[in-house]
């Protein structure tokens, strides 16, 4: 198929477009360069420099082949950040992406694969979190995901547009093979974090609280390996192109990662002390999030290969050490 793959220039984007390639299709990468790198493009993809702002830059790389597909991955992240900036995260995400739907059904192209996010569901009312728990988020950004995905449905309904909205856990390691190894730019998850501090780019490690009811008293969250969530999007375009029907389904590891963990297998993978302080818990992080990711298995044949531990370091650790030379 030939897929456009919006935001693919970006560290989730570039790993699905890898992915996407090594299956045989036929890709064209529309991103803006905002966040996004150069060095994340392919060879052998094409690439548009545009904005889900402007529509006419939207329906000129719509028009520009016949798209069979696209796979949308162009948005703000920051949880902490939407709080303060919601117009900010409205515009960019909301309006971008009716942008996107708007210039998909001009071009008669029926068939998305969607980047969502746990964040729909905040905070959690049992565990593991199924595609049928409460959706209540905390964050601004969560919302904007929840809305989309509503957004999606009244699409499908009314102009036939099948999709497929990947709810991501906490995405993080590099590309198994070591292709791909452009530093995310201004990190805020975990991992990179870590490894920021492992390679002397940052003082230490701040964790937040370390009296949560779990094993070692740190958060506990369900880490998915990129390359793991760039195979799901693989299938779940398969799974639409093959069923014709939507799909909405959680892409977790199902298996939960503490703070202090994770900090142990850096510093032995790394060889670096990481200096690490224990500071106040923040708002509204739960204690702990894993997923279950059983629909995904049954519908999609998709289970986490490569996210525990000692792989996501380590395939993170490998590109830090290559970029920052040490």
């Amino acid at each position: 198929m030939k897929v456009l793959v919006i935001g693919g220039a970006g560290y989730i984007g570039s790993h699905v477009v890898k992915a996407l390639i090594k299956s045989g299709h036929e890709v064209t990468v529309f991103d803006n360069l905002s966040s996004g790198l150069r060095e994340n493009l392919f060879d052998d993809a094409g690439f548009i420099e545009g904005n889900i702002l402007n529509s006419e830059q939207l329906d000129a790389a719509f028009a520009s082949a016949s798209f069979d597909a696209a796979v949308h991955l162009a948005a703000f992240k920051g949880a902490g950040e939407s709080m303060f900036k919601p117009e900010k995260y409205s515009v960019n995400n909301i309006t971008g992406t009716i942008n996107i739907l708007n210039s998909m059904c001009a071009a008669g192209v029926k068939k998305l694969v969607f980047s969502s996010s746990a964040a729909v569901f905040g905070e959690p009312e049992y565990l593991p979190i199924d595609e049928d728990h409460p959706k209540n988020p905390e964050n601004y950004y969560g919302f904007t995901k929840l809305e989309i995905e509503r957004f999606l449905a009244w699409y499908d309904r009314l102009k036939g547009l099948k999709f497929a909205a990947l709810r991501y856990f906490n995405a993080a390691g590099y590309d198994i093979d070591g292709e791909l190894c452009g530093l995310e730019q201004n990190p805020a998850n975990l991992l990179p974090v870590i490894m920021e501090a492992a390679a002397g780019m940052r003082e230490k490690l701040q964790i937040f609280g370390d009296d949560y009811d779990t094993p070692d008293g740190t958060g506990v969250r369900d880490y998915v390996h990129v390359t793991d969530l760039a195979d799901g999007h693989v299938k779940a375009l398969d799974y639409i192109s093959r069923e014709g029907e939507s799909l909405v389904v959680n892409l977790g590891s199902e298996n939960g990662i503490s703070v202090l963990e994770l900090l142990e297998d850096a510093r032995k993978i790394s060889g670096s002390k990481i200096p690490a302080e224990i500071t106040g818990r923040r708002p509204g992080d739960p204690a702990k999030l894993v997923a279950s990711s059983a629909k995904a298995k049954e519908l999609l044949g998709w289970e986490a290969k490569y996210s525990d531990c000692e792989t996501l370091v380590r395939t993170s650790w490998d590109v830090y050490k290559r970029q920052v030379k040490l």
